[in-house]
């Protein structure tokens, strides 16, 4: 529920223009509720932007060297997909800290990230050493995922705008999804 509000608040106003009392009101909280498990704006912040990097890499675990590529990538591009949907909020939270130059996420993503990457990286080299995909650059390919997944979100107003909608229905998700999965699954090599 707090991060929630967190989301949705430092989506719209962003880091510097949230505040702890517009958070709390979004939460249906009273602000000493807030700062009970919040001791600050910061500490929200950086419990937001965790969060959503946590959620995000939690799909990426069905990668993994016997596992199916095409089932594995495709469940990663589908989660990372319905998880624009859904969280469109935490997507633009996290583009905005990293347009900012990762002032909280940066050592996170230096350390913790870039270790998972490489691992999940060395799992897709496999497969393709084992001539089980394409070739390509595994690392390369966790980016293409991430902006073609996240591009929904973040830049949700450029795409209802070109589709001519006010808003993205569910059967608009869904062409999107079909989309980027089949594009990158062909990319790959795993056919569509």
């Amino acid at each position: 529920m707090i991060l929630g509000a967190g989301e949705r608040v430092f989506a719209r106003a962003g880091f510097n223009g949230a505040t702890m009392a517009e958070i709390a009101e979004e939460a249906g909280l009273p602000k000493a509720n807030l700062h009970y498990y919040f001791g600050s704006k910061q500490e929200l912040y950086a419990a937001v932007l965790e969060r959503t990097l946590h959620d995000w890499l939690v799909p990426i675990d069905g990668i993994t060297p016997e596992a199916d590529p095409r089932q594995a990538l495709e469940h990663y591009i589908r989660a990372k997909m319905r998880m624009s949907r859904e969280r469109p909020d935490a997507s633009r939270v996290f583009a905005n800290e990293m347009l900012h130059g990762a002032p909280v996420l940066g050592e996170t993503m230096r350390t913790q990230l870039r270790l998972m990457v490489r691992r999940k990286a060395s799992v897709i080299e496999g497969w393709i050493a084992e001539g089980r995909m394409a070739a390509v650059d595994a690392t390369h390919l966790f980016f293409t995922i991430w902006a073609a997944t996240q591009t929904y979100a973040d830049f949700d107003v450029q795409v209802r705008a070109v589709l001519g909608r006010d808003e993205l229905k569910p059967r608009d998700h869904q062409r999107a999804t079909e989309h980027v999965v089949g594009l990158i699954l062909r990319g790959c090599g795993l056919g569509a």
